[in-house]
């Protein structure tokens, strides 16, 4: 359905593709990755027409729909969450906010409501709406929120509705720019079933490993300004970008040797008259010769040990009969809770049931209405927010924060573990204080990482980090012998660090005993995806 060929495209006064071909198939599932600025989005515009190549073809089926969701949502105007998902055209969406201002005013006679009811039928307006209801709930939407204006949310709420109207509009190919990173555990888990049956092609960029993994048939590498194919999932397309270096470099180092030996003969016998014809054939040969690049590496999870916490007592902390509100709405009441030395916990349940209010209880940071919070005696507390600034220091470089952090660590180890975390040299010099969002909230989780406390709270610590980061920070926190109770929507991470698991809905705290698939089997989400976001 999609063909790209000879595709070339330079930016910034960089070559991002050069001749690079790429074909979509109808009903295929595509995963595009690469390095952050390899040109994923850039490749995405220009599909999109959004974006023109320096040369080469983008050809489209001409019967194909396209289907988009970038990162970031526009301005939702002052449209509802249903009238959103439900504008799966220009004209639909026209359509559907002239009937309603009809109705406000009493007025269905005119030509304006007739010609908005004939395109409102004609788009089977009246299936779509229980069709994009039951997809709003997958996402999380509350019935109460089906006709708030989308402006009084935040923007990953907006975004949602966004993905809600693409998969009730479902178009031949769709095109998703890290769908998962506005959702909460149990949407991921949701949208990716969903998924598993969308009848078009799928085509994705994501750092979300188990995401990718469920989903896809077909990667595409974005390498030396290629697009290079491997069939099978994201796991598989590692394994065989490895054999694929390892073939790569053994060809170059065979033509490397080719080339020295014919170097070493042409200078050799240059001025050997009997060997004149000899010499002029290698240098032939020499310039015919399409040279090898040097392949490079794929980049490599960073191992880095850091200092391990003091020991805990056995009980580190303990909640009785704990009770929390917000004004009017109870989140917990008679909360009891124990949290042992070693225990590796994660929080899981739909979003706004309290699972970020639970953490603050345990690290402290606001006061509980009722009960008793009793902390180990010993135990020394980290936590993790979704305010990762709050412990930096902005006149500080990134090296001087990480320094400070452990008076111990070597420059040469800090700057190690600042590059596992996509610092690369020059951004160690940067001041705090001029750094983005994700780039503070990297900053601050290697400040944990390098100092540790005996217990680590943490709420979603890999928003902002790429696939090779995530799995650096997961083999550190495997490493790590304090006690961990974390939030996260992230199913690998999970999977690699969760002994237990803690389902919080409607102010109850539902205890697992094991990780994240003993707590899908014992709780019949496999059975029953329904009550997902229940």
């Amino acid at each position: 359905m999609l063909t790209i060929k000879k595709l070339t495209k330079a930016h910034a006064g960089r070559t991002l593709f050069y001749e690079t071909e790429l074909i979509v198939n109808w009903g295929e599932r595509i995963a595009l990755v690469g390095p952050n600025g390899a040109g994923k989005s850039t490749l995405f515009r220009m599909i999109l027409g959004e974006d023109t190549p320096d040369e080469g073809q983008i050809i489209m089926d001409e019967y194909g729909v396209v289907g988009y969701l970038p990162q970031e949502a526009g301005d939702p105007s002052d449209r509802t969450v249903l009238e959103i998902a439900m504008s799966i055209t220009p004209e639909m969406g026209h359509a559907i906010r002239t009937i309603k201002l009809c109705d406000a005013k009493g007025d269905n006679t005119s030509d304006d409501y007739a010609h908005a009811m004939d395109t409102f039928i004609a788009n089977n307006g009246y299936q779509l709406e229980p069709k994009a209801k039951r997809i709003l709930k997958g996402l999380a939407f509350k019935d109460e929120d089906f006709n708030r204006p989308a402006r009084e949310m935040s923007g990953g709420w907006v975004m949602r509705a966004h993905l809600a109207q693409l998969l009730v509009a479902e178009p031949d190919l769709l095109m998703l720019d890290e769908p998962t990173n506005h959702l909460d555990l149990m949407s991921l888990l949701w949208l990716r079933r969903y998924l598993m049956n969308y009848p078009g092609a799928i085509f994705m960029i994501s750092h979300d490993r188990d995401f990718m993994d469920e989903l896809v048939e077909t990667v595409y590498d974005i390498e030396n300004q290629e697009l290079v194919r491997y069939t099978g999932n994201y796991s598989k397309f590692l394994e065989l970008k490895e054999q694929r270096y390892e073939i790569l470099l053994a060809a170059w180092r065979n033509q490397q040797r080719e080339i020295a030996h014919m170097e070493y003969f042409i200078e050799r016998f240059r001025s050997v008259a009997s060997k004149a014809a000899q010499v002029q054939s290698r240098i032939k040969q020499l310039e015919k010769i399409r040279r090898i690049e040097k392949p490079k590496q794929a980049r490599r999870v960073f191992k880095f040990i850091f200092p391990q916490p003091p020991r805990a007592m056995q009980r580190v902390m303990e909640l009785e009969k704990v009770g929390q509100s917000y004004g009017e709405k109870h989140i917990y009441k008679n909360l009891d809770l124990l949290i042992e030395r070693g225990d590796r916990i994660v929080l899981v349940g739909p979003n706004g049931a309290g699972k970020s209010t639970l953490l603050k209880i345990l690290a402290g940071v606001i006061p509980i209405d009722e009960g008793k919070r009793t902390l180990g005696t010993t135990t020394r507390i980290g936590y993790f927010s979704q305010m990762r600034s709050e412990n930096l220091t902005p006149n500080f470089t990134v090296l001087e924060e990480i320094m400070n952090a452990d008076p111990e660590l070597r420059e040469e180890e800090a700057r190690a573990v600042l590059g596992s975390f996509m610092f690369r040299k020059l951004d160690c010099e940067k001041r705090v204080e001029v750094l983005s969002g994700g780039e503070k909230s990297r900053l601050s989780l290697v400040k944990f990482l390098v100092n540790p406390p005996n217990l680590l709270l943490m709420d979603e610590p890999t928003t902002h980090l790429d696939i090779m980061s995530v799995e650096a920070l997961s083999q550190a926190l495997k490493r790590y012998e304090g006690t961990l109770v974390f939030i996260s929507h992230d199913v690998h991470f999970i999977r690699a660090l969760a002994e237990k698991t803690l389902h919080i809905a409607h102010g109850t705290v539902t205890p697992y005993a094991g990780g994240y698939d003993y707590y899908l089997e014992k709780s019949g989400l496999l059975d029953n995806p329904d009550a997902m976001n229940m």
